[in-house]
C-alpha cells in the first residue's frame, strides 16, 4: 500500500446520488483519496441497497442493506442520513456544502431547486463549488423530465442495435449487455468531468455546473461503430461474439472450454493458418481479406477453426497461440475469473475489513486506478451502513450530542 499523499486528499465530496452511475462517480473520487460523504434518506437509504441478487451478511443476522449492487459502488464513503425536504435537513446540507469542493446529485431535473439545493442556490454560499448533475436525458430538451435507467439507453442509444445474435441464426435479435455498462461509463465520465473542473478551479478560482446525461454516454459508447455509420450511412450488422475489426476474431471451442482469439491482421492470419497446418487457407479466396474473414465468410471460417481447435485443451491452445504471437484468452465464468493467475497477480480481489459484516470483511473489486505510480487508488473504507457516520459528520459541523439526538427524534436524520 502506498504511503504517499492520495491524489485527492483534502477534497470533500457530497454524494447525493442513488442507484449506480452517480455512486460510481463518487466512489472513483473516494478511491483517489477524497472525503466522500454519502447523503441518504433516513430509514431506507439509497434504493440501490435493495438491488442485485446477493447481500453482505451482517453480524448476528443484522440486515445491513448492502446488496452487491450497492457494495460495488459505495466503498470509501461515510454515510449520513438527511431528510432534505425539511428545513433542518436543508440546513445540514448547506453547512456541508460550505465545507465541500464537489456535490454530485442525480435527482430529476428541478427537484432540488424546490428545496434551495440547486446549483445557483448553493453557488451563492460556495462560489468554488463544483456541482455535477447526472440524469437520464440531461438538464434540457423535450425528454429532460423523464426518468432513465441503464437498459433504456442500451436500447435507445445504439448499443443493442449492434449487440446480439446475427440475423439468420437461431435467436437472432438485439441483446442487452449483462452489466449496467451505460451507468458505469456515465459514472466514469462524470468523474473525468469533475477532475477537469477541479483543475479549472485551480486555475481560475471558479466552480461550475456539470450537466451529465446517460443518453450522451450511451451514444458516445458506440464509438467507432457509430462513426462508421456517420461516414457510410450503413447500419452495422450484429456479429454475436465476432470482433469489430479484422478476423478471425471470435470464441472457439476447445476440449475443455472456450477461448477467444483475435487474429485480426493479415500477419496474424498467416500465422494462424500455418499453426493449424493449413497454410493454404491464407490465400483462399474465401478468406483473403479482412472483410471476408471478419464478416462475409466469418461463420464458415470459424467452423473450420473449431474442427482444429477441438483437438486441444484451452491450456494447450493458449500455449500454441502464445508461441506464434496470436492474441488469445481463455473464456472464464465468474468463478474462474478469480482463479486466473494474472487477475490474482494484479490484486483485483480486495479483501477489506468490514466492522458490521458477519465475516469481519468483504471482498471488493480492486480499482483499475491502483496502478498509478505515485498516487494509486486505494480502498480505505468498506461501504457504510445507513447513517453509520451521522454523529461523526454532524460533530464535525459543530452539532452537540443533544442536538443530534433531537434531529433523530424528529426523523431529520
Amino acid at each position: 500500500m502506498s504511503t504517499t499523499q492520495p491524489a485527492l486528499e483534502g477534497i470533500r465530496v457530497i454524494d447525493m446520488t442513488r442507484v449506480f452511475a452517480g455512486p460510481i462517480s463518487a466512489q472513483i473520487l473516494g478511491d483517489l483519496g477524497a472525503d466522500v460523504i454519502k447523503v441518504e434518506r433516513p430509514g431506507s437509504g439509497d434504493e440501490g441497497r435493495g438491488y442485485g441478487l446477493a447481500s453482505v451478511e451482517g453480524k448476528d443476522g443484522k440486515d445491513l442493506r448492502q446488496s452487491g449492487f450497492f457494495t460495488a459502488s459505495n466503498r470509501n464513503k461515510r454515510s449520513i442520513t438527511v431528510n432534505h425536504s425539511k428545513p433542518e435537513g436543508q440546513d445540514i446540507l448547506r453547512a456541508l456544502v460550505k465545507t465541500a469542493d464537489i456535490l454530485i446529485e442525480n435527482y430529476k431535473v428541478g427537484d432540488l431547486k424546490r428545496f434551495g439545493l440547486d446549483y445557483e442556490s448553493l453557488k451563492a454560499i460556495n462560489p468554488r463549488l463544483i456541482y455535477c448533475s447526472i440524469t437520464g436525458f440531461g438538464q434540457t430538451g423535450p425528454m429532460a423530465a423523464r426518468a432513465g435507467y441503464d437498459g433504456l439507453f442500451q436500447a435507445s442509444g445504439g448499443m443493442m442495435a449492434v449487440t446480439g445474435i446475427p440475423e439468420g441464426q437461431p435467436g437472432a435479435g438485439p441483446v442487452k449487455a449483462g452489466p449496467s455498462l451505460v451507468d458505469f461509463v456515465t459514472g466514469h465520465n462524470s468523474a473525468i468531468a469533475i477532475l477537469a473542473a477541479l483543475n479549472h478551479r485551480n486555475n481560475t478560482g471558479e466552480g461550475q455546473h456539470i450537466d451529465m446525461a446517460l443518453l450522451d454516454s450511451s451514444v458516445a459508447m458506440i464509438c467507432h461503430i457509430m462513426q462508421d455509420y456517420l461516414i457510410s450511412g450503413v447500419q452495422a450488422e450484429r456479429l454475436g461474439n465476432g470482433g469489430n475489426g479484422g478476423g478471425p476474431a471470435d470464441l472457439i471451442h476447445a476440449r475443455d472450454g472456450m477461448t477467444y482469439i483475435t487474429a485480426g491482421s493479415d500477419a496474424h492470419w498467416r500465422r494462424m493458418s500455418e499453426l493449424m497446418g493449413q497454410p493454404e487457407l491464407y490465400a483462399d479466396p474465401r478468406f483473403d481479406t479482412n472483410a471476408k474473414r471478419a464478416k462475409i465468410n466469418r461463420a464458415e471460417l470459424i467452423d473450420i477453426i473449431n474442427v482444429w481447435s477441438r483437438q486441444f485443451t484451452t491450456e494447450e491452445l493458449q500455449a500454441k497461440f502464445d508461441s506464434v504471437g496470436i492474441p488469445a484468452a481463455r473464456y472464464n465464468d465468474l468463478a474462474e475469473v478469480w482463479d486466473d493467475p494474472q487477475v490474482q497477480h494484479r490484486g483485483l480481489r480486495a479483501t477489506t475489513p468490514h466492522a458490521w459484516a458477519a465475516a469481519g470483511s468483504v471482498d471488493l473489486i480492486g480499482s483499475p486506478l491502483a496502478g498509478m505510480g505515485a498516487t494509486p487508488a486505494t480502498i480505505r473504507l468498506a461501504p457504510p451502513v445507513i447513517g453509520e457516520h451521522n454523529a461523526e459528520i454532524l460533530g464535525e459541523l459543530g452539532y452537540d450530542a443533544a442536538r443530534i439526538a433531537g434531529l433523530q427524534e424528529q426523523a431529520i436524520i
